[in-house]
């Protein structure tokens, strides 16, 4: 199966590289120079993957992300020169799924969209049937989300984090656990406070009132969990 990628970034011999390298692994990979550009490409056709850089012109990459999270799960990994980690995590807070910076290696890029792309593989655990709690259904077979019967939109990891907190509710997750749990292994860039922002998004699309969670807890001193009934 072919897997259409997208290389958004203004460097065309960078973008030239990327493309080299994900094609010798099987990969359909598209190019955009500019922010614009890319949403054109994405709204016009299916792509599995989206390898985003934050800087690039007309639109940049952070926005960029922001609007395609508003229609769609697909996977984006944000590339960047930037190496602060308050920028690491605006990122993942627009609904990016892994980060990485510059200079890096085009093989660990690739190694890294595979590992992505296998985790984003809906998940078979607890497969028989919905689960629900409190009007909040996860379909596992769907890969889908309803709240009172409103889809929710979740990315991937989103929905990873939410599935591994729901199935065992009361258990209660350090963040370290969490993120051995939802990220591929060795992954240096990824932030113990990745997952903190990946609760906040969880909370803004799913209580009703954030501040005051009825689903996900915070332990404070150890970590999350999943209200008990």
């Amino acid at each position: 199966m072919t897997h259409p990628v997208l290389i958004v970034e203004d460097d065309r011999k960078t973008a030239a590289l990327l493309s080299l390298y994900l094609q010798r692994e099987g990969f359909d990979t598209r190019e955009a120079y500019d922010g614009e550009e890319a949403l054109s490409i994405w709204m016009r056709h299916p792509l599995t993957f989206i390898l985003l850089d934050v800087m690039v012109p007309r639109l940049d990459g952070i926005e960029v992300c922001r609007r395609v999270r508003e229609k769609s799960d697909v996977p984006i990994m944000m590339v960047t020169a930037k190496v602060e980690e308050a920028d690491r995590l605006v990122g993942l807070s627009t609904g990016a799924d892994d980060y990485v910076t510059k200079p890096f290696s085009p093989r660990e890029v690739i190694a890294r969209v595979k590992a992505i792309l296998r985790r984003a593989q809906p998940i078979n655990a607890a497969a028989s049937g919905p689960l629900s709690f409190k009007g909040l259904e996860i379909d596992t077979k769907k890969h889908s989300v309803t709240l009172n019967g409103v889809p929710i939109q979740l990315t991937h990891f989103e929905f990873k984090l939410l599935l591994t907190l729901i199935t065992q509710p009361g258990h209660v997750y350090s963040r370290e656990t969490l993120l051995e749990k939802i990220y591929p292994m060795g992954e240096a860039a990824v932030l113990d406070r990745t997952i903190d922002v990946h609760i906040r998004n969880l909370r803004e699309k799913i209580e009703r009132d954030p501040a005051r969670p009825n689903y996900i807890k915070t332990v404070r001193g150890v970590g999350y969990k999943f209200a008990e009934e």
